[in-house]
């Protein structure tokens, strides 16, 4: 799997011919990126720093979107959707899914770090974690920290740490984590025998 940072809360995932967009930013957004085509794209929350589904068609392929809470099966990844909190009242979607062998949580635009007993259930192991951690309209880095190890992940990918958010949320986190001296990386590619025997690795993409 190849992981690739568009901005915001913005990846893309690719193993082969298949691709995911979390969380495009949307056309409408003061965020500007380049988007790219992909198969599938997932959306947290309705809000245009994270909604653009548009985003990621490419020569008239238009991506499944899935956008919300539920069980989605599409070219056989099962997907589960769970509703948090989000910023000024919105309902943001926390998913988990397998994707090139690892199982994958992504926490979206969290911000309270409540999740229900039923999605604390279901979520099993958990090889990859995207967590925001800006502070301003997603967790901060304390609270981001505190939730993300509850999942025992393998690695750890904080986001949404940008200019709109708090100024040292990044320098924070890795503080919280005991990870100063982590560097940022322009992309990475991992198999799962790479993590397998990691635990809580903080890996920062640009």
């Amino acid at each position: 799997m190849i992981i690739t940072h568009h901005g915001k809360e913005f990846f893309k995932l690719q193993t082969g011919d298949m691709v995911l967009a979390l969380n495009p930013i949307s056309k409408d957004s003061k965020f500007k990126t380049n988007g790219f085509g992909a198969n599938i794209a997932l959306v947290s929350i309705n809000h245009d720093d994270y909604n653009g589904a548009d985003l990621v068609e490419y020569a008239g392929k238009v991506p499944f979107v899935i956008k919300g809470p539920g069980e989605y099966e599409i070219s056989d990844i099962m997907f589960q959707g769970w509703a948090t909190k989000g910023y000024d009242d919105k309902i943001n979607s926390i998913y988990y899914f397998e994707f090139d062998g690892m199982k994958i949580l992504y926490l979206g635009a969290m911000y309270q770090s409540e999740i229900s007993i039923e999605a604390r259930q279901a979520i099993g192991d958990v090889d990859v974690l995207f967590v925001p951690i800006g502070g301003k309209s997603v967790l901060g880095a304390e609270a981001a920290h505190k939730l993300a190890v509850t999942f025992g992940p393998k690695v750890i990918i904080p986001m949404d740490f940008g200019t709109d958010q708090e100024k040292d949320a990044l320098k924070d986190f890795l503080k919280e984590s005991g990870s100063e001296k982590v560097a940022p990386i322009d992309k990475l590619t991992i198999k799962y025998k790479d993590i397998s025997s990691k635990e809580q690795e903080i890996i920062v993409i640009e």
